[in-house]
């Protein structure tokens, strides 16, 4: 179904050669990287040397639970009006049902900005972030930034990444967005899927099969081969977004005809051209899928690469549910999670179903679902169904279509576009319960549910079809492949009134005019201090898990409505892994204002630290783990750890390099180390810090006093751009552009 080449490859003739059998000249192998779709796109968008990119983007996106925070951040540093087109949309935060009045007052702040910097304001439960941005922004040959990490519109020509807000407030001021340049992997693609396979199946497929060996780590994809033209671009898009579970930095397709219909469906053919690698093209690797051999997949809790197929997850449910009742026993911290008991009379029995989302609420995703319940209940009896079109303009093709018609009278409830259900703002299930879903993540709390007060509920991940499938069959999961029912559907048509009539589009017309409204839960950062050449390092926290990703640094769900308020988020931090840590955070923060107003550090923690530190030392918290920032962009899991006095963090490798950079951007030195055998109270002094960042960051020599012991170790912090060491100097992105 899917196999890896490692090592380069060429795109010749319609076929993939290792380079070891091209028998290609030097020459011509300098050219054919340069025959990369990838390499072409950068080069139109890079103001820097080949191999040390400076991009700049022609447009930008985030949604509710990132805009008011950049723009604070880019106010805070100077910003005077969006410089390219920035779309704020309102999928996230749309359903105001927490904390008050906090989440209108975002949304009325978002379209004050919108007026006065010239930005594109989408009101909620219009579309979902992903979807705006492929039905009016994207273009062939186009580069977008957004911060989410699931922004990518490769299959539409377009090269997208996500990030954290200081990438785009970096562009919001006129800056570059600073890479090596990435390697590119190929994504060979053969053959036609069969029936009932969508294109979640696919992806589970990808991810399952790259994940955990890091083959696709911080790379862009590249998608070419002759299996393309055998998928819709709803197919195409809905493995596109998926790739951000594979780590990689990006993605591009090859476009055709299928894509010139897309842009005229549109309304917007001009933003088509046709791309195609050069022959031959030379790839740094290759993924070889053939499409005709998938199977429907499910990736079970807790994370997209815990793939299986169906078949072979129904042949062995104990035993892997058995694993999965493992996980959950280590993130509840105790016995009490059963999964176990859904196995029924050789079946397997879920309570929820929901199709949603930039991946799953497509309009063929829906439509097809909505072909195989056809004249069957498929709600009662403990199971529900629930589906979330990606946007009102499918929402509505879908009505007159008559598939909302169908899909309501099964049971089915069909809501707005909402992208709550990915990141567990929205139908929770029940403790102990097991939801199936075309949705992006099944990370532990994605659904919801809250570990810390004896909650854990869970989420597997199925393409639309065999959740409609699951659905039909009365909860029992279900291959799509199984079912019998017509999969040719009705032709989508795209109503652009929809968005004419609602949409503020306000790109390149600022109104200094326009006064921004603040709520009073809209706070600005708070100051944060500059490097100083020595540093002091308190160990507030240590993670051990194998990956730690965003949402355990920084919950999402029920945290999304503070994300306006820098303090009331921060309470938040680690509070699933270490609900100790704010208190010990917080702690060496009030240390670190007294040095600063006294001269010089309490006697109770220069007595434990014990060995001589310079009374001008900063002294701050550092979180320990293993290989953290797998999953969002958020810059939260670093912003949160900064407000409460974090300076570093230590790992063995960091899960993204979109972590990383919110790291920097904060302030937060990304040290790495061989191991992360620390304890939570150790200390670590490193003396000219500030000299060390002038070198090459390989060799960072530090002293740790661990136990009332003291020894030598080495931290290292690797690469970083001349802008990168700058901002760390400064103290954050805030100080570094502040009054330039």
């Amino acid at each position: 179904m899917i196999k890896l080449i490692k090592g380069g490859v060429y795109y010749t003739e319609g076929r993939l050669l290792k380079e070891n059998v091209a028998f290609m000249v030097e020459s011509k192998k300098r050219a054919a990287v340069k025959g990369t779709l990838t390499y072409n796109i950068l080069a139109a968008h890079n103001g820097g040397a080949d191999d040390d990119l400076k991009i700049k983007f022609d447009s930008l996106v985030s949604h509710d639970i990132t805009y008011v925070g950049i723009i604070q951040t880019a106010k805070a540093s100077g910003l005077e009006s969006f410089p390219v087109p920035y779309t704020l949309t309102n999928c996230h935060n749309s359903l105001c049902a927490v904390g008050g009045t906090i989440n209108g007052d975002d949304h009325a702040f978002g379209l004050s900005a919108a007026k006065r910097y010239g930005g594109n304001f989408v009101p909620p439960h219009l579309a979902v972030i992903h979807q705006y941005m492929r039905e009016e922004q994207a273009a062939c040959g186009a580069m977008i930034l957004g911060s989410d990490s699931h922004t990518r519109y490769g299959a539409l020509g377009t090269l997208a990444i996500g990030e954290g807000g200081p990438e785009l407030v970096k562009q919001l001021l006129g800056k570059t967005y600073d890479i090596k340049r990435p390697e590119v992997v190929a994504v060979y693609l053969k053959g036609k899927p069969r029936k009932g396979v969508g294109p979640h199946d696919v992806a589970i497929a990808l991810v399952g099969a790259t994940f955990k060996k890091g083959f696709l780590k911080n790379k862009i994809l590249e998608f070419i081969g002759p299996g393309i033209k055998n998928l819709s671009m709803d197919f195409r898009c809905g493995i596109d977004v998926m790739t951000t579970e594979t780590a990689c930095l990006s993605s591009i397709w090859e476009t055709d005809g299928i894509t010139r219909e897309f842009y005229r469906v549109h309304g917007r053919e001009g933003d088509f051209k046709e791309l195609r690698p050069a022959d031959p093209a030379y790839y740094d690797g290759a993924v070889v899928i053939d499409l005709s051999r998938v199977e429907p997949m499910i990736a079970l809790p807790f994370h997209p690469s815990n793939a299986y197929t169906i078949r072979e997850f129904l042949d062995n449910a104990e035993d892997i549910l058995a694993e999965t009742e493992k996980a959950g026993f280590a993130i509840i911290g105790r016995d009490g999670f059963r999964l176990r008991d859904k196995v029924k009379n050789g079946k397997v029995y879920v309570e929820q179903g929901v199709i949603a989302g930039c991946a799953g609420g497509s309009y063929e995703n829906i439509a097809e679902a909505a072909e195989i319940l056809r004249g069957a209940s498929c709600c009662g009896n403990g199971f529900s169904l629930s589906i979330y079109p990606q946007s009102q303009p499918v929402l509505k093709c879908l009505a007159d279509n008559g598939y909302l018609s169908g899909l309501v009278s099964t049971g089915a409830v069909v809501k707005t576009a909402f992208c709550g259900p990915c990141f567990g703002a929205c139908d929770a299930p029940a403790n102990n319960g097991l939801s199936v879903r075309h949705t992006t993540r099944n990370f532990e709390n994605r659904e919801g549910s809250k570990p810390s007060e004896g909650q854990l509920a869970a989420v597997a991940l199925m393409d639309a079809r065999s959740v409609a499938a699951t659905a039909k069959n009365g909860g029992a999961i279900t291959p799509a492949t199984e079912e019998s029912y017509a999969k040719k559907i009705k032709k989508y048509y795209f109503d652009g009134s929809i968005y004419e009539n609602a949409v503020y589009r306000g790109a390149g017309r600022p109104d200094k005019t326009a006064e921004l409204v603040y709520g009073p839960n809209i706070a600005d950062w708070p100051e944060q201090p500059v490097l100083s050449r020595n540093l002091l390092m308190k160990v507030a926290s240590v993670l051990t898990d194998p990956v730690t990703t965003t949402d355990e640094l920084i919950p999402s769900g029920e945290t999304s409505s503070y994300r306006s308020n820098p303090l009331r988020l921060a309470e938040f931090a680690l509070s699933r892994k270490d609900p100790g840590y704010v208190a010990r955070a917080k702690q060496i923060k009030a240390d670190e204002e007294i040095r600063r107003t006294c001269g010089s550090l309490p006697g109770s923690v220069l007595k434990e630290v014990g060995i001589e530190v310079d009374k001008d030392a900063i002294y701050g918290s550092v979180v320990v783990a293993k290989k953290p920032g797998d999953g969002s962009a958020r810059e939260q899991a670093a912003s949160c750890q900064r407000v409460l006095g974090g300076v570093a963090n230590i790992a063995c490798e960091y899960a993204t390099k979109r972590y990383r950079s919110n790291l920097i951007n904060w302030g937060i030195l990304p040290f790495t180390a061989d191991n992360t055998a620390f304890s939570v109270g150790d200390y670590i002094y490193v003396e000219n810090i500030l000299s060390c960042l002038d070198g090459d960051g390989q060799r960072i020599p530090a002293r740790l006093v661990s136990g009332g012991k003291v020894r030598n170790i080495t931290l290292f912090l690797g690469a970083l751009t001349e802008e990168e060491k700058a901002i760390i100097r400064a103290g954050c992105l805030i100080n570094r552009y502040r009054g330039k």
